[in-house]
């Protein structure tokens, strides 16, 4: 699958002869790119991009004076921004270990130096990709919590025991209501959350967790 066109590619090393080469890689496959030289500058500028429609991914130098990429990518994982923003580790031979252990830990992957350009955008596309997969997930969850606000308490009551796979006979007996009004309820839980059946219901609740 195609990246998004809005998708981004963050790469963040001190040395600006890897930093251009990088971006100019990437601008022969057609994709976009930022570059900071430091994990301080690219802290600085993280805000402005949280942008819940556009893929991103981080290419992230493991050693670096002042913050170092390890210490940033700790952060990223301590704000539950390293999903949506997958981090491949740019790492020379004497940190394969560590880079293998944050792997372990939530990075995307790592890439030894000096790197195969197509192994690397391989990757890079492959990371961009699964951003894309988050961020349509919580988009989703956004959609779906917004259209449970819309429930009465009543219909909540009803969905949750249409979801358990009750029929309207006992949601009726356990609620004490009558079976028309069980009836009239759920149509409007399915008219709200936008779902054909029970079965459609209980899936998409399933995606809720």
């Amino acid at each position: 699958m195609e990246p998004s066109p809005n998708a981004t590619v963050f790469i963040v090393d001190d040395d600006a002869s890897v930093r251009e080469a990088l971006a100019w890689l990437l601008r022969s496959r057609h994709l976009l790119s930022e570059t900071y030289d430091s994990a301080e500058a690219f802290e600085r500028s993280l805000p402005q991009h949280l942008d819940p429609r556009h893929p991103c991914c981080l290419l992230l130098d493991v050693r670096m004076p002042g913050l170092s990429g390890l210490a940033l990518f700790e952060q990223l994982v301590a704000q539950g921004l390293h999903e949506a923003m997958p981090v491949i580790f740019l790492t020379g031979h004497a940190d394969v270990p560590t880079a293998v252990d944050t792997v372990k830990r939530g990075a995307f992957d790592f890439c030894e130096k000096p790197f195969s350009d197509n192994a690397l955008v391989d990757r890079i596309e492959q990371a961009l990709q699964r951003s894309a997969e988050v961020l349509a997930l919580r988009r989703q969850k956004v959609g779906l919590q917004s259209r449970l606000t819309e429930l009465t308490d009543r219909e909540r009551d009803v969905m949750r025991l249409v979801v358990e796979g009750l029929p309207n006979k006992l949601i009726a007996d356990q609620l004490d209501i009558s079976v028309r009004t069980v009836e009239v309820h759920r149509s409007r839980v399915f008219d709200k959350m936008n779902v054909k059946s029970a079965v459609e219901l209980a899936n998409l609740m399933r995606g809720m967790n």
